[in-house]
């Protein structure tokens, strides 16, 4: 079975197709994963193999890999939104499962570098749930 999956940019300035198979989905607390996307922590999936190409804005791509380490962040110039990153050295392709617009078949397997997540990063789901923005 070919696995396709679609997606794009905030702005929509860059979409992309993904064809390959998600192994790995896992919820990264480290420090690095926090800063870059403003909350608890970043949801990425990861397609060893996958082919991955991109429709529409590459000339908008912008890239950022952190001195010394393997982090690196793949996003949009003109919204700065996280897409995905062919990482060939390690022969998979990582994808930040928000940039998706298909559903994925796999859930998060797994929080990873906890010892780095927020200290308000606990029991949140006991927090309060709402479908939009709650009135004052």
């Amino acid at each position: 079975m070919i696995h396709i999956h679609t997606g794009s940019c905030l702005c929509g300035t860059v979409k992309f197709e993904l064809e390959g198979e998600f192994k790995k989905f896992f919820l990264c607390h480290c420090s690095r994963c926090r800063k870059s996307s403003g909350s608890a922590h970043c949801a990425n999936l990861f397609a060893p193999g996958a082919q991955l190409t991109w429709l529409k804005g590459e000339d908008k791509l912008s890239f950022y890999r952190h001195e010394d380490t393997h982090f690196a962040r793949m996003f949009c110039s003109v919204c700065g939104s996280n897409v995905p990153i062919d990482a060939k050295s390690r022969g998979l392709v990582v994808v930040p499962a928000g940039c998706l617009d298909t559903n994925v078949d796999i859930a998060p397997q797994a929080h990873i570098f906890i010892n780095s997540k927020s200290n308000w990063d606990e029991d949140l789901a006991s927090v309060p749930a709402f479908e939009g923005m709650p009135s004052s």
